[in-house]
């Protein structure tokens, strides 16, 4: 009752600049919530989804009680149904949670296809019910602030270091929201988790870096992952690519990118280039639309 109220309370007040942001019980979304977020307007309403882990085990341990098949029909129902922007997020390192258990969590994740997925490294907090499993499982968390976690009986030091790498080029390569094309390259087909390991352990042995990253060096180190490791044909990869670049509205020039960006800047300098550059943003959105439908109608069928 208090959630419709809330919920009809900023319906009642729309207007073209609110912005209103909650956090969701992931397997409870009556009808009649469903019935309200339906009626917002896109770009007025998002949605933190706190998944953690989808293994019942480590709900459970955790005193989580959720149910992943409901979790999974809402969080379709949010992503296809609604014009909600959705985050969902899950927690590396929880007790007992394994490698191969959150990588397999991680792709039914994004088989949902949620519009970013908020991958966080498990802190210790005092007076959280996690404490009481610091002996059982070897919990060793870093003596500094935040008490990030630094190893546990199921997940060693170095894969620690591995999986906080990840989660940092990530951030900058997923959830950034300029790879749309080049992202769906990377992570499919098979499993999205192990794609962007790889892309991961390679950026780190090919850079020794996990920050100060311009978009043209992402987009330079991304184009040659695809090519030289991945195999994927040039061509592809590059016009991926570059229709993100322009989506981005980025000034720069990516050397992968240079000779594509010429032909590309040169056409939108021809005469009445304000209407094609306009033209031109419509298209990049479009392109984003279309491939934000193709994922979700993967994800429904799945």
């Amino acid at each position: 009752e208090n959630s419709v109220r809330i919920l009809q309370f900023f319906l009642d007040r729309m207007a073209p600049d609110l912005f209103v942001h909650f956090e969701v019980v992931p397997d409870s979304l009556p009808d009649r919530l469903k019935a309200l977020i339906a009626q917002f307007p896109p770009g007025s309403l998002q949605f933190e989804v706190g998944i953690q882990s989808f293994n019942p085990e480590v709900q459970q341990r955790n005193s989580r009680k959720q149910d992943n098949d409901k979790t999974a029909d809402n969080l379709r129902w949010l992503v296809n149904e609604s014009q909600a922007h959705v985050h969902a997020d899950l927690i590396f390192g929880l007790p007992g949670e394994t490698l191969d258990s959150f990588a397999a969590g991680f792709d039914r994740l994004y088989e949902l296809a949620p519009h970013e997925i908020q991958f966080g490294i498990l802190k210790r907090l005092r007076g959280t019910p996690i404490t009481r499993h610091t002996d059982g499982f070897a919990m060793a968390y870093d003596p500094q602030t935040p008490y990030t976690i630094l190893q546990n009986s199921t997940i060693d030091f170095p894969t620690m270091q591995r999986i906080n790498r990840f989660a940092r080029y990530w951030e900058m390569v997923a959830n950034s929201g300029r790879f749309a094309q080049g992202l769906k390259l990377l992570l499919e087909p098979g499993s999205a988790f192990g794609h962007f390991l790889g892309f991961s352990d390679w950026l780190w042995q090919t850079t020794g870096k996990t920050h100060e990253f311009s978009l043209e060096k992402l987009v330079d180190l991304l184009c040659a992952h695809l090519i030289e490791v991945r195999g994927l044909a040039g061509g592809e990869v590059r016009n991926a690519l570059l229709a993100d670049y322009l989506a981005s509205g980025a000034r720069g020039r990516p050397q992968t990118l240079a000779e594509l960006l010429g032909g590309a800047r040169a056409a939108a300098a021809q005469p009445h280039g304000s209407r094609q550059g306009a033209a031109r943003q419509g298209r990049h959105v479009g392109q984003q639309a279309a491939h934000r439908d193709e994922i979700q109608k993967a994800a429904a069928a799945a």
